[in-house]
């Protein structure tokens, strides 16, 4: 019997962050979580932060308890969301807390930036869906009201790689990261000089773009030994969480779709090459850059965050009422009856979201969801018909008939979510793996090692560690004419 090799994924969320540790043998992975923690906005004088060194911290008493049961380690990556990034300089660690993608700085920089630049440059050198969180808006904020921090800085990096650049001293952007932010072109594979020069920015602070995959350094002798661990490979597997989870989807051939579900839901295609005809422009898409030279082409939307947004106002007023019950509710709820568009403006940022759901509905004559079980009925309906609606536009645009829709992550234990999925989209759905973005992560970095071939290796090793749940769509009539109804809510 062959040993186990043993990775290390540190996986950061917008609501948690994980250390775990996966075990690779005989074709076959195992994941152990050795810690968790919050993770969370921090509001600071008025504007949201990422509390950063805490999470480094918390990192850190992960890497203790993965000590606590092996030292035999053979790598580790970190994978977390995208947009957001921290700057340091040659002597200092860290310049400023980062900013939270859901802080309002961008309400101006957005439509600013596109008004200096024009929307068809920027989508012609990046060709990445416009939204006013990105990468490209925050750091035009920085150049019009922090331009005393930027000329200290000697590099920005997203959230994933500084935790890198913090275990092992070694200063990269991996290109799953770089992809996303608006500012680096898939086709020539760099940053944008065109939209670098119209940031104003000093063309030092974009940091050299690796491949996914990447080995980037050693953890640092300093954390090896006060951490009780022997040093090992820090990979730069995806940086961007998404793309380590597309990497982990367990599909065959060609004639699918993925649909990354957590916080934010992401529903895509796998190509070979950036897909940047006018479509992709008008229909607001992106290319993403992924695993062994892949593109993810695919739609971000506010996913489940306005679900939990829900919760946890319902929690405030008095209603505290865990996810499986409230799910349960919403399956005895009236159907069909009340929809929203889950990518309007007004749900992106936190605050009175039950409000703002209801305020949709009555602007569009529908009835007003005002139990629990009607607002989670048509929070999970509404996302089950957008999913649907992307899933139609791709097909459309790629000439590509999808066969089935692969859904993977945390909001991939759903069962309504993913029934109401397959039968608005009128496709089977398959369900799992749950730990998708740890999993890809830890398999990227076997790949990375040798101990597995390829891409195709790794989504085997999948398809024989999980068991995959189907759901067959049932009740078409009813959701066409419901997709019609929510369609007219796009135009």
């Amino acid at each position: 019997m062959s040993s186990a090799k043993n990775f290390v994924a540190c996986d950061l969320g917008a609501e948690s962050g994980r250390v775990v540790l996966g075990s690779l043998a005989e074709g076959r992975v195992r994941l152990e979580e050795c810690h968790r923690f919050p993770t969370g906005p921090t509001i600071m004088n008025g504007s949201l932060r990422w509390d950063l060194p805490r999470f480094y911290d918390e990192i850190q008493n992960g890497l203790s308890a993965v000590a606590k049961k092996t030292r035999d380690v053979a790598g580790l990556s970190v994978d977390a969301w995208g947009v957001d990034y921290a700057y340091f300089s040659q002597t200092e660690p860290l310049l400023g807390l980062p900013f939270h993608y859901r802080d309002g700085r961008t309400d101006t920089a957005f439509p600013g930036f596109l008004k200096k630049a024009g929307r068809e440059l920027v989508f012609k050198e990046t060709g990445v869906q416009f939204m006013q969180i990105n990468t490209l808006y925050q750091l035009f904020d920085d150049a019009l009201n922090r331009r005393p921090l930027v000329q200290l800085a000697k590099h920005f990096l997203g959230i994933a790689d500084y935790v890198h650049f913090l275990l092992c001293q070694e200063a990269c952007t991996e290109r799953s990261y770089a992809s996303t932010t608006q500012v680096f072109s898939p086709v020539e594979n760099r940053w944008s000089d065109r939209l670098v020069d119209l940031l104003g920015l000093p063309k030092r602070v974009f940091a050299p773009v690796v491949q996914s995959g990447t080995k980037i350094g050693l953890l640092s002798s300093e954390l090896a030994t006060r951490l009780n661990l022997r040093s090992f490979p820090i990979f730069a597997s995806c940086s961007h969480d998404t793309g380590a989870a597309v990497a982990a989807v367990p599909a065959r051939g060609e004639h699918w779709a993925y649909l990354s579900s957590g916080t934010w839901s992401l529903l895509g295609v796998e190509l070979k090459q950036p897909f940047l005809e006018e479509s992709c422009l008008t229909n607001n898409y992106t290319n993403e850059l992924g695993f062994e030279g892949t593109v993810r082409f695919l739609k971000n939307i506010l996913g489940l965050w306005i679900l939990q947004e829900t919760r946890r106002e319902l929690a405030q007023r008095g209603t505290d009422i865990d996810y499986p019950a409230l799910v349960r509710e919403a399956e005895a709820a009236t159907p069909l009856q009340s929809l929203i568009h889950p990518n309007q403006p007004e749900f992106l940022k936190p605050g009175q979201m039950i409000e703002k759901v209801q305020a949709f509905c009555k602007r569009t004559s529908q009835p007003i969801p005002d139990t629990p079980a009607a607002l989670a009925r048509c929070i999970l309906e509404s996302l089950a018909l957008s999913y649907a609606f992307q899933v139609s536009q791709l097909q459309s645009m790629l000439g590509r008939k999808i066969q089935v829709l692969h859904v993977v992550g945390g909001g991939s234990q759903n069962r309504l979510l993913n029934r109401f999925t397959a039968s608005a989209a009128g496709i089977p759905v398959t369900a799992g793996p749950i730990e998708a973005t740890a999993l890809g992560n830890i398999l990227i970095q076997a790949v990375a090692s040798g101990d597995l071939g390829s891409l195709a290796d790794l989504r085997e090793v999948i398809r024989n560690s999980y068991t995959i749940e189907e759901f067959e769509p049932t009740d078409s009539a009813p959701w066409a004419e419901a997709l019609q109804r929510y369609e007219k809510f796009s135009q």
